[in-house]
């Protein structure tokens, strides 16, 4: 992590009768890096040109226009672009939002009450002003209608009410600290728009709101676009200066991944991003490429790595025991695996907050140990020592750990039976691992090899994105392979991904099925935190009990995005945002330069 970012989290956080009055913005700790009078934020280009079209070549399909509820399928650029919230966030930070919708924010000592105070000049794409109505009408019917992530932040509202013309101040219990900053992040919709219609309807009908675009051309399952609203309210905002520079940004569905490369190498779509370091070494000669109309960028990011691998169902009898978990782990030849299809290139990822100082290091400090403690009896025996993940070979055999798994297996009650591995019921240890990309074939159809060494079948299942969604939101799968993003500031997701509450509940990402009574303590010990000390101890805690659960088998990951675009889209090279690609970098602050 760069001093920039380990500077910003680790402002302590002051004594503040100022939060008190109305600010410019609020940060998680302590004070927000940027004045009442910053001109921009620090990674865009405040000179960057408007106009040009970027078009984003996306897998799977869409079926709904409402990205605000659990049914239908939206495509992602629905909420993204054309709904705003409160507060805006800067992603060059930890976790610090600014005045979007609301000039300005006040916020008690305790957190446990927030009040908003609308910019007079806040504007929906019709022109009519946005109201205190309108955000409590967005609220209550987000909270009570809408999408799970909605639901559980409002779980901890405990009333409102309408303190002038253009504010309002919502209680909380105060057990989350970060609660009010995610009230900030809500949406917020026009209320006369959703008159007579059932919000909780999966629809196609454009709704309105108050964002830099607007609903365009569409037709679903193929093709979505976004205009950028001329009209814009708060085009000239400091906030937004920069920002939101192209026209059109045009959304391309492809049925699997490698329609979607086919696209981008004959001219298609816009950009490209790379997640395999051969191909970027070794198939980057296509025609536009030698032409100089494509460009390589590679951008660095201090974000963690999060957790991409193949995720366990626990729920499933089948992986409910940790013993049986370590194995699988152990059979996974990551060595191999990463010669073989990334020409040894990419890290491994170590654990869930890996790349950060929120990862666990070595053996467990006292603050991380005095939090384990009570738990002791029910977590593996190595999660306050030094894990590492089991170290492969460079040949498909990995001869030590396949040892290593049959003997795990063993205590487990399976046994190599005829070349079957079978428990003491006779069953044949077979399970299902489910994919919505070919990307993954790969890298599954390797690890499938390596198991039947053991007399373990892994059958690979590659259905369509609508089919995908429908069995994760059930937990219908023994296996998948997922990718969980995390940042520098985790929160109240923490309870989405890990939560025990959400073993059970429909369409939470806890897709691992954890269950334990750790994990739920230190993610409240995370919300609780009131220091960058307190919120490291707790989060490299959590990583320990993630970590050595062996609840996923890590893939790799890379400190750079690697991304192949048009010549004509640029972006502003020399001062990346911490968070580096992926949030509110694309294609928020690109810009489109035509010869």
């Amino acid at each position: 992590m760069s001093r920039k970012s380990l500077a910003a989290l680790a402002i302590v956080l002051t004594a503040s009768a100022g939060l008190a009055e109305p600010q410019h913005g609020i940060a998680m700790y302590g004070e927000p890096a940027l004045p009442p009078d910053f001109e921009h934020l620090p990674y865009v280009n405040p000179d960057a040109p408007k106009g040009g079209t970027l078009v984003e070549g996306g897998r799977g399909t869409f079926d709904s226009l409402n990205p605000f509820i659990q049914r239908g399928n939206a495509p992602y650029g629905a909420r993204a672009h054309v709904a705003e919230s409160l507060l805006g966030r800067n992603w060059d930070e930890p976790f610090s939002l600014y005045g979007l919708l609301a000039e300005s924010v006040e916020m008690s000592e305790d957190r446990d009450w927030i009040e908003f105070h609308l910019n007079p000049e806040a504007r929906f794409s019709d022109g009519s002003p946005v109201t205190v109505e309108d955000v409590i009408w967005s609220f209550e019917t987000l909270g009570e209608q809408g999408h799970g992530r909605y639901r559980s932040g409002w779980a901890g509202v405990t009333g409102y009410e309408q303190t002038g013309e253009r504010s309002i101040r919502f209680d909380t219990t105060g057990e989350s600290r970060e609660l009010p900053l995610i009230l900030g992040l809500r949406p917020i919709l026009k209320k006369a728009d959703w008159d007579g219609v059932d919000f909780t309807e999966s629809s196609l009908r454009p709704f309105i709101a108050s964002g830099p675009y607007t609903i365009g051309d569409f037709e679903p399952g193929r093709y979505i676009e976004f205009d950028r609203d001329p009209d814009y309210w708060a085009a000239d905002l400091p906030f937004n200066v920069g920002r939101h520079n192209l026209d059109t940004i045009r959304y391309e569905f492809f049925g699997d991944s490698e329609a979607v490369w086919q696209a981008f190498t004959s001219g298609e779509t816009s950009y490209y991003v790379e997640y395999s370091a051969a191909r970027w070494d070794e198939q980057y000669d296509f025609p536009a490429v030698e032409r100089g109309d494509v460009v390589k960028s590679e951008v660095p990011h201090e974000r963690p790595s999060g957790m991409a691998g193949l995720v366990f169902n626990t729920r499933q009898d089948i992986f409910s025991d940790i013993r049986v978990r370590d194995a699988m782990l152990h059979l996974f030849n990551f060595e191999f695996i990463n010669q073989r299809l990334n020409a040894g290139q990419p890290q491994r990822i170590q654990s869930y907050f890996d790349n950060s100082d929120l990862g666990f290091q070595g053996e467990a400090s006292e603050a991380e140990a005095a939090l384990l403690e009570p738990y002791m009896d029910d977590l593996p025996e190595d999660v306050l020592g030094a894990y590492e993940l089991p170290m492969g070979t460079d040949d498909l055999r990995n001869r030590r750990n396949v040892r290593a798994a049959q003997q795990l297996l063993t205590e487990a009650g399976w046994t190599l039976q005829d070349g079957v591995l079978r428990n003491e019921a006779g069953e044949p240890f077979e399970f299902e691992v489910l994919i919505s990309s070919s990307a993954n074939e790969a890298v599954t159809a390797i690890y499938a090899e390596a198991l039947q060494q053991l007399g373990i079948q892994m059958n690979v299942s590659l259905v369509d994105s609508a089919q995908y969604a429908e069995r994760l939101d059930t937990y219908d799968y023994d296996m998948i392979a997922h990718t969980w993003g995390l940042s520098l500031s985790p929160g109240t997701e923490q309870i989405n991904y890990w939560g025990s509450e959400n073993v059970e509940a429909t369409g939470s990402r806890n897709y691992a099925g954890v269950n334990s009574p750790a994990v739920d303590a230190m993610i409240e010990a995370m919300l609780g935190s009131t220091s960058p000390e307190e919120l490291q101890a707790a989060t490299r805690a959590l990583d320990r009990v993630l970590t050595t659960g062996r609840y996923a088998i890590p893939f790799w990951f890379d400190p750079i995005v690697r991304v192949a675009h048009k010549d004509e889209l640029h972006y502003p090279e020399e001062n990346l945002p911490i968070y580096g690609y992926w949030i509110g970098f694309m294609p928020d602050v690109w810009w489109v330069e035509e010869e």
